[in-house]
Order: C-alpha cells, then sequence, then structure tokens
C-alpha cells in the first residue's frame, strides 16, 4: 500500500468524502426528518452515492491522465484486504443463502427453549463476541450469528434492531480483541509490539464496555414486554451446519474454512432432509450472492475513491493535520484515536484504515513517548469504534443484509441500528476515560 507520507499534501483531495456524505446522509436526513418520506434513508441507494463521490475524484487533478486514474483504482480494489473481504462476503451470501429463514428460524427457537426471553439479546451478544475472538472475523460473526438475531427478534418481540445491533456489537468487542484479527496484527506489526503485550492493554479498555453494554442491554431487555409471542419448532438437522460452523469457529479455525465446511454440510443438510431439491439449492446459493451484491459494490467502489484520494494527496493532509494539531503525551493519544477514526470513515475498512494511520501514529508515539503496545492499543479500539457505527462499513452492511433476507414487512436502515449500537458509543466513553487517566510514561 503506497505511503501517504510519499505523497504531497493536497486537502482538496477530500472533497469526495464530503460529496458522498452530503449526499447520503444529507438526502437521508432531508427524505427522513424534513419531508417525511417514509424511510427516507433506506430509499437513498448508496451505490449511486459513491459513483458520484468517484466522478468528482476523477475530475481532480488534471495532471494525471485518465488511463492512469484507472490504474490507481484498479490496483487500490486488488489490495490484498479488500479481495479477502469480497471473498468472506460470496461465503457468507452462499451459506445464508443455502439455509435460508428455516434453519435460521430453528437456530432462534432452539436458543429460546433453554433461554429465558428476556435474557435472549444479551446472549446474542456474548455469543457473538466469543465466536468473533474465536474466528478473528466481525464479518463472518455477523453474517452467521445476524440471521439468528432477526429470528429471535421476530420470536419474541424485541426490536429487530436491537437484537441485530448487539450481535454487532459482539462482533466488534471479538473484532478488536483477538489474536489473529486483521486488525491486531496490522496494529502490532505496525508499532512492533508483542500481541499478549497489546491484548492485556486493549482488554482494559474492551471489558469495561463491554461490562456496561451487556447491562444496558439487559436494561433495556427487562423494560420491554417481551416473551415467546409465536410458538415455533425447530429442526435439529437444520441446527447442524450453524453448531458446525461455530464449534469451527471457537477452535480458532481461518474463516474461509469453517464457512466453506459450512457451505459444503449445509448443502447435504438441506437437500438429503428435503428441504429442497437440488435445483432449488442452486436457486438458493445464487439468491445468497445476489443478496451482497450491493455490500461487495460499497467495497469495492469505497476502494476504488480512496486510491484516487491517497494519490491525490488528500489523507497525506489529513495525517499532517492531526499531526500538527495534537501534541503532548495525552493529546497525543487523543491524535492517534482521532487520526485512525477518521481513515476508518474515509475507507471503510479498520484494517486498511491502521496501516494508513501506522507510519505517523508511530512518529506521534516516538515524539510524546506513547508506548508501543498503547498506540497499537489505540489504533485497534478507535478504528474498531468507527467501523462499528459507520452506515456504510462492511459490518452495518452485512447486517442489513441478513434483515433484508428476511422479508419483513418493515423495512430498516442503518439509522434504525445505530442508535442501538451500545458496545461501540461504550468502548469510545473507555477509550476517552483510559487516555485522561493514562500516566505518563516514557516509551517502551
Amino acid at each position: 500500500m503506497q505511503n501517504s507520507e510519499q505523497v504531497k499534501s493536497y486537502p482538496k483531495a477530500l472533497l469526495p468524502i464530503a460529496i458522498f456524505l452530503v449526499l447520503y446522509l444529507g438526502l437521508g436526513i432531508t427524505f427522513e426528518y424534513v419531508l417525511h418520506i417514509p424511510m427516507g434513508f433506506y430509499n437513498i441507494p448508496i451505490v449511486a452515492a459513491f459513483m458520484v463521490a468517484i466522478l468528482v475524484a476523477c475530475l481532480q487533478n488534471r495532471k494525471v491522465p485518465f488511463n492512469d486514474k484507472l490504474e490507481i483504482m484498479a490496483k487500490a480494489v486488488g489490495d490484498r484486504n479488500i479481495f479477502l473481504m469480497i471473498l468472506i462476503f460470496i461465503c457468507a451470501g452462499m451459506f445464508a443463502g443455502i439455509l435460508g429463514r428455516s434453519s435460521a428460524s430453528s437456530a432462534a427457537y432452539f436458543l429460546l427453549q433453554f433461554i429465558p426471553a428476556q435474557f435472549s439479546v444479551v446472549v446474542l451478544f456474548v455469543v457473538a463476541a466469543f465466536v468473533s475472538t474465536a474466528m478473528g472475523t466481525s464479518v463472518g460473526t455477523i453474517a452467521v450469528v445476524a440471521p439468528i438475531a432477526v429470528e429471535v427478534a421476530i420470536a419474541t418481540g424485541f426490536g429487530v434492531p436491537f437484537c441485530v445491533a448487539s450481535v454487532v456489537g459482539g462482533a466488534m468487542f471479538g473484532d478488536n480483541l483477538s489474536f489473529i484479527s486483521d486488525t491486531t496484527i496490522a496494529a502490532c506489526t505496525t508499532q512492533g509490539c508483542e500481541m499478549k503485550d497489546k491484548f492485556r492493554t486493549n482488554f482494559l479498555i474492551a471489558l469495561p464496555a463491554a461490562i456496561v453494554a451487556m447491562v444496558v442491554i439487559m436494561l433495556v431487555s427487562l423494560g420491554t414486554d417481551a416473551k415467546v409471542v409465536n410458538e415455533g419448532s425447530y429442526s435439529l438437522t437444520q441446527l447442524i451446519p450453524y453448531v458446525l460452523v461455530l464449534i469451527l469457529a471457537i477452535a480458532g479455525l481461518n474463516v474461509f474454512v469453517v464457512l466453506l465446511v459450512g457451505i459444503v454440510v449445509a448443502s447435504f443438510v438441506m437437500v438429503l432432509t428435503g428441504a429442497v431439491n437440488f435445483f432449488g439449492l442452486v436457486g438458493n446459493i445464487g439468491a445468497g450472492i445476489s443478496g451482497m451484491y450491493e455490500t461487495i459494490m460499497v467495497t469495492i467502489l469505497v476502494s476504488a475513491m480512496c486510491g484516487l484520494i491517497r494519490a491525490h494527496g488528500g489523507f497525506a493532509a489529513l495525517l499532517d493535520f492531526i499531526h500538527r494539531i495534537f501534541k503532548g503525551h495525552r493529546s497525543g493519544q487523543l491524535g492517534v484515536g482521532l487520526l485512525v477514526s477518521a481513515m476508518d470513515i474515509a475507507t471503510a475498512n479498520n484494517t486498511v484504515a491502521i496501516v494508513m494511520a501506522a507510519p505517523i501514529a508511530k512518529q506521534m508515539g516516538d515524539e510524546y513517548r506513547i508506548s508501543p503496545r498503547k498506540v497499537a492499543s489505540l489504533l485497534d479500539t478507535f478504528s474498531c469504534v468507527m467501523q462499528g457505527i459507520i452506515p456504510y462499513g462492511a459490518q452495518m452492511l452485512v447486517a442489513l443484509s441478513a434483515i433484508a433476507a428476511a422479508k419483513l414487512d418493515s423495512a430498516y436502515s442503518a439509522f434504525d441500528v445505530i442508535p442501538m449500537m451500545f458496545y461501540p458509543f461504550f468502548l469510545l466513553m473507555s477509550s476517552i476515560v483510559f487516555i485522561i487517566i493514562s500516566p505518563k510514561k516514557h516509551r517502551k
């Protein structure tokens, strides 16, 4: 990945991001709250908004030929992290498409046989946190657990955004702490610290946030008159793929191995039980992949746009600005957090954001005597906060895909889910408190 420090700073190169935010957020707010159009945010075509932003990026820097700009965008889309994410989306779509709603419903009702309805949402949070920590990917975790969360909401009367948001929050907890997460590897590698040292520091920030989030989830749950409103049956056979995937994830297998095994086993189970014939199975696989279309397109378009912004000097300008403004031990830590947060908002990918922010963050750590483990922890934590709540992030898009697949009577947008995202907001508060009480020590 091109180092932003080698590119001349040019603040106007950040204009495409502003254009996208105005189109997506501005039009959504106008439709929803000014014009009172039902599902205003839901009707905003996010792919079209990114296309306009890319067009603006292409019109900038006339000195670079258009063919060269195409080359820059192609290289950005071909980045390893982007390619791996797209593969995860495809596998997750196939897995969800094969199983369909019936298997997710079976998992939900089986869960509710042993857990009182009032505790079901906090259990979803814990399960997502546990699976994400073991598997090292929040996206893969959400793809597996979010459909179950939707069915739990339907079965109990809890709001769908509440249940799905709890799963996303739990998934971000695990992504932030997992030893095999891309974010952990990127943060530790770029700062030159041991993973165990980063984990200890990170755990002190994440655990209080998780505990408070669980308490709030329980209070909201107990304040809701929830019960099993639909007595549904479940098939133990159709639970096999979910149980197997969870076991493999907890065992720490690679996310691709987990999903591929799940796809094969799910195919056999659904055909052998007569839930679907071979031709129906093929159709479901195609439908599952198609359901990930918007998620994959947004990932590709964000990568292409960021490639141009980076080449034009937009990210270099952002890095320079934060480096100049924040000085000193504590303000330097806040600067690292804001730096990676800004990069995550711009790239919609926390791993890419960490890699891009890492050189300046390391320099700030050297200047302001911030230990490598603290810098790595701040990079990972703040990027996870932003990644969990931005409406166009992969995690949110996969969660919304799970809701859309259920074909409910009501449509939900990211802005229905975000207010219920307790964990990322408490993680942000915990991080700020960590910075405030952090003693000034020599860099180690």
